[in-house]
């Protein structure tokens, strides 16, 4: 098997190959081409000349009605039990095989178009010190390239100098997370000096030690050794292949890795493909009509092997037969010629039909003028044909919050510095004042670098910092200084801000217009206008956030001197790192950060440590040489952090508003109403996800009770749990009730199920993320799952992308309901995978988003779910449809079981020319349904859910939809039991 392998992975140009490290050098290919790293060419077709037939044949008839259908062709070859022409299996079978292989054969020659012109791009490569025009494929690594402005990223590179001051360079990373905001990059200084000098580019023999390919976009790790000096590289310093290069005219980069080693190409990989819960069905039923089919055919037999001794012989003279052939060898003949005359028991056609009406479903999605997003031109896509059916079928609704159900557009709304609260309006009286649009905004026009289009009203904050507060000017100089926002400066004054997240871009937009403008930065200093003067700090460490740490810090030192560490992030997070004088000024800030959080808003805390310079000299030499390992490299970083990020001194905190998409609290409604349950999963702090909650109407004060788990270790976590869950149904076991059973092709699939508890009343359950970690633990991940799906409503707080995808694979394993996960953001891709039905919302990225979410369904606006759900689900036309074809192959076996069989002497001779019918009536039914689907299209989503609505009680009254298969096909047996007596007795008998 394995030498098999081995010769069509050699065909299909694969070849397995484990890489521990990369090692290579700029402008020396002999010594780099030893290694046999990968060239820039990329292959993503499936096949080529010589394989397309055996594989694209093997994948077919894996599906096991195909391998049947070749069977049995092979079985209408043996001419003593074949009474059919080959021809009548083998057309409708080389039919079926043949639209598959021209569907495979025309996707894979567009991606050979495609590999052919990326493959065939030019770029300009630095070859014995002269810059020559080169096919993309012909990049090998370690070579250096020109990039100029608007082009595509040839490779991964390591970015070495630029046309930009500091040796910035911009990039659009769309085709890679979505994002069509720009990022920025700079390149080290050692390789910033060699500027656009071909000659100096030329004799440029760094060495560069670094990762394997990866799929991890995010990260990277390795080091530069040049000239003795080793220096580290981490994401900063790299363009990926998939970026364009914005705003900058050119660059030169270091190749480090190419064509199917390139970040870009090793996220490529299969998707996991996502099969419907009827897809599973009808490979059951197909299993099932084997076996019905083997019975019938069996009771033939044996009915034609006694037919055969008691009346054979009378019927020598006209039906003569071989000599020695007895009634056993007759009957043991007679069974294949059952099964060949029996056939169409077996739907092959039906494929077909299912996956056009599939396809032209999903063209109606693209279509639907009601999930059209105007503003920015966005359209719902449907990149996948399989899992329409399944959208009304959803049980659980798993969303982000930022992005999806709030607009992502941020704004600087209140904050709190030093136990004193800005941004609320209070009359004479020290009553609140409502802020509405004709409030009186605050004046700027005394900042001339200020942002015009920032609005704030509370003028006691700008009162105490033009009073030069130091509080108030360390609050705005940590805004302007702890971020990685890049500024653009076109002309004169007229500041832009790159920000990586909408919320940095709004904190360094609130410093800006408060006096401290953040005007430049480079690799070793920030620069800053302090209230009308030119401050530099220098720029000595930068502590980066991500989503374990939720902290960001950076280390300074000002012109007089200072070292100060900045830190912002969670307040949970900060609380922990705080030193004890700090405690009365933390409980006054944290009754501000509730009551912005009860606002809906999005809060930070603001922090400040001062240094000694003695131990900063040591901790940057430790720090150096944990940058530059590359064993280790994360966990060494992560010990400096903690180590320096400690016994800090609270400055206050900031609240950011992100105000609701349009129509989510009326979607969230109709989906409650649906009984579909919804669970947010967001990062925010618990208050400000409460808030939203009540807001969008998924929590709600009619709600018997809303539990709120917070527990800090595992036992207090599962007698929070247990607790809540008593609470909802005392009557509840102890241990929860698993179903074991066997389910998939020949039922070789293991799953467990958690049986659903009856509630009485609405609950909602909200969790924090410390609590969430322990309470998925293996210990505890079936409470949660207990109490958690008794609530209507779920809210998951400071969760992590991991988490997220746990939280989901969780309800999907042991509830086996379907699921659907929403998001709009790099961190929600996880959780969008691990669901049934992925979404993706664009409205940030519009088209370029879509590259974000690769399969599953992309619109711009949280409300346009109901109308996918209820509007485009498949579930029951589909089962209509399937319950046609079926009563129209079970009608047509009776009458050949019964007719040619019983009154015919048991002959092998069909009746009718059924494959004529099955083609002619195959196409009705595919427009029969397709007008079906597409006039459901066009209903209103309150007739779609009344209709639905009005079937599940159809289903619930006297065992409806049991009833109702009974009766089809107790219908289908006396119609056809009737046709078939009455056909005999018409017949004028024989006098």
């Amino acid at each position: 098997m394995g030498s098999v392998t081995s010769f069509f992975g050699g065909l299909c140009g694969k070849e397995v190959k484990i890489e521990e490290e990369r090692l290579f050098r700029a402008n020396d290919r002999p010594y780099n081409l030893s290694y046999q790293y990968a060239n820039n060419a990329i292959r993503t077709s499936k096949y080529n000349v010589f394989t397309f037939l055996p594989l694209n044949l093997f994948e077919q008839f894996r599906r096991l009605a195909n391998a049947y259908f070749m069977f049995l062709m092979v079985l209408q070859l043996i001419p003593q039990i074949s009474s059919l022409s080959w021809f009548t299996t083998a057309v409708p079978l080389i039919l079926v095989l043949s639209i598959t292989a021209v569907k495979d054969a025309s996707d894979d020659i567009n991606r050979h178009t495609s590999d052919k012109q990326v493959n065939n791009r030019m770029v300009n490569i630095l070859i014995d010190g002269e810059l020559k025009k080169e096919k993309w494929m012909n990049v090998q690594v370690g070579d250096i390239i020109k990039l100029e402005n608007n082009q595509f990223v040839t490779a991964d590179l390591m970015l070495l100098s630029s046309s930009e001051p500091l040796n910035l360079v911009y990039v659009e990373t769309a085709e890679l997370d979505g994002e069509t905001n720009l990022k920025v990059k700079q390149a080290l200084t050692v390789t910033g000096d060699l500027g656009d000098s071909t000659d100096l580019l030329g004799h440029f023999n760094g060495e560069v030690r670094c990762e394997p390919p990866n799929n991890r976009l995010d990260k990277f790790k390795g080091t530069l050794s040049l000239d003795g000096q080793t220096y580290s590289l981490d994401n900063d310093k790299v363009l990926l292949r998939g970026c364009t290069l914005r705003n900058t005219e050119w660059c030169f980069g270091l190749v480090i890795f190419g064509g199917p080693d390139t970040k870009l190409m090793q996220n490529s990989g299969k998707t996991t493909f996502k099969r419907t819960s009827i897809d599973h069905l009808m490979n059951v039923l197909v299993l099932c009509i084997f076996g019905f089919l083997a019975s019938m055919c069996t009771i033939l037999a044996i009915g034609s092997a006694i037919w055969e001794v008691r009346e054979g012989s009378v019927f020598t003279v006209f039906l003569p037969r071989d000599q020695g052939v007895g009634a056993g060898l007759t009957s043991f003949l007679s069974f294949w010629s059952y099964v060949i005359i029996l056939n169409t028991v077996v739907p092959i056609s039906l494929y077909v039909s299912v996956e056009i009406i599939r396809l032209g479903n999903s063209f109606y999605i693209d279509w639907d003028r009601k999930m059209y997003y105007p503003k920015n031109d966005t359209p719902a896509h449907a990149r996948t044909t399989t899992l329409n059916e399944e959208l009304g079928q959803i049980k659980y609704i798993f969303s982000d919050k930022t992005g999806t159900l709030t607009q992502n557009i941020m704004a600087f709304n209140k904050c709190s510095i030093n136990g004193k609260a800005y941004g609320e309006l209070f009359d004479f009286s020290g009553q609140r004042v409502e802020i509405t649009e004709k409030t009186e905004r605050l004046d700027f026009s005394w900042n001339q670098l200020a942002d015009p289009k920032f609005i704030f009203h509370d003028h006691s904050l700008l009162e105490t910092v033009k009073e030069a507060n130091p509080e108030a000017q360390d609050f705005f100089r940590l805004l302007a200084l702890c971020h990685t926002v890049m500024p653009e400066e076109k002309k004169e004054g007229e500041l832009y801000y790159q920000a990586q997240s909408p919320d940095e871009g709004a904190l360094v937009t609130a410093a800006r217009n408060f006096g401290f403008v953040f005007r430049s930065r480079t690799p070793e200093s920030i620069t800053l206008v302090e209230m009308g003067k030119q401050v530099t700090y220098e720029l000595l460490a930068v502590l980066d956030f991500n989503n374990v740490r939720k902290r960001m810090s950076v280390i300074v030192r000002s012109p007089e001197g200072k070292l100060t560490l900045y830190c912002k992030g969670a307040d949970t997070i900060i609380y922990e790192r705080l030193h004890p004088s700090c405690n009365k000024l933390k409980e006054v800030t944290t009754a501000h950060l509730n009551e912005y959080a009860g606002d809906g808003l999005r809060t930070l805390v603001l922090a400040y440590k001062d240094l000694d310079e003695e131990y900063m000299d040591k901790w940057r030499k430790r720090h150096h040489e944990a940058s530059t390992a590359m064993d280790g490299r994360e966990e060494m970083l992560d010990e400096l952090y903690e180590e320096i990020e400690k016994d800090l001194q609270l400055l206050g905190a900031t609240a950011v508003e992100d105000k609701l998409q349009d129509g989510v609290p009326q979607t969230i409604e109709q989906l409650a109403k649906a009984d579909i349950k919804i669970w947010v999963l967001t990062g925010d702090k618990q208050e400000t996800a409460e808030n939203i909650g009540y807001s969008c109407n998924m929590l709600r004060e009619e709600m018997k009770e809303i539990f709120v788990v917070t527990a800090n270790t595992p036992e207090g976590v599962k007698e929070e749990l247990v607790n809540a869950r008593r609470k909802m149904c005392p009557e509840s076991a102890d241990e929860p009730s698993v179903i074991s059973s066997r389910a998939g092709l020949f039922w070789l699939q293991k799953i467990e199920r958690v049986e659903d508890e009856k509630v009485e009343g609405e609950y909602g359950l909200v969790i924090n993320g410390h609590s969430l970690a322990f309470a998925l633990e293996k210990d505890l991940h079936l409470e949660l799952l207990r109490t958690a799906c008794m609530c209507q409503t779920v809210i998951c707080c400071r969760v992590t992308p991991l988490q997220k995808a746990q939280v989901v694979q969780l309800v999907k394993k042991y509830k086996q309901a379907i699921t659907l996960a929403i998001g709009d953001g790099a961190n929600d891709v996880s959780m969008i995978k691990a669901a049934h039905i992925g979404v993706g919302s664009v409205v940030r990225y519009g088209h370029a988003g879509r590259s974000l979410f690769r399969d599953g369904y992309s619109f711009a606006q949280f409300r346009y779910l109901q109308a996918l759900r209820a509007g485009h689900a498949l579930s029951y036309p589909m089962c209509k449809s399937y319950e046609y074809f079926f009563y129209k192959l079970h009608f047509h076996l009776v009458v050949q079981f019964l007719v040619t069989r019983f009154f015919c002497g048991f002959s092998h001779s069909p009746v009718g020319a059924a494959n004529v019918d099955t083609v002619r009536d195959d196409g009705k039914d595919i427009a029969d349904y397709q007008s079906f689907a597409a006039v459901g299209a066009d209903l209103p989503a309150d007739r779609h859910e009344r209709g639905r609505i009005l079937r599940q009680v159809h289903n619930h009254r006297a065992g409806g939809k049991k009833r109702r298969q009974f009766d089809f096909r107790l219908g289908t047996e006396v119609i056809t039991v009737g046709c078939t007596c009455v056909r005999p007795s018409v017949i004028p008998q024989r006098p």
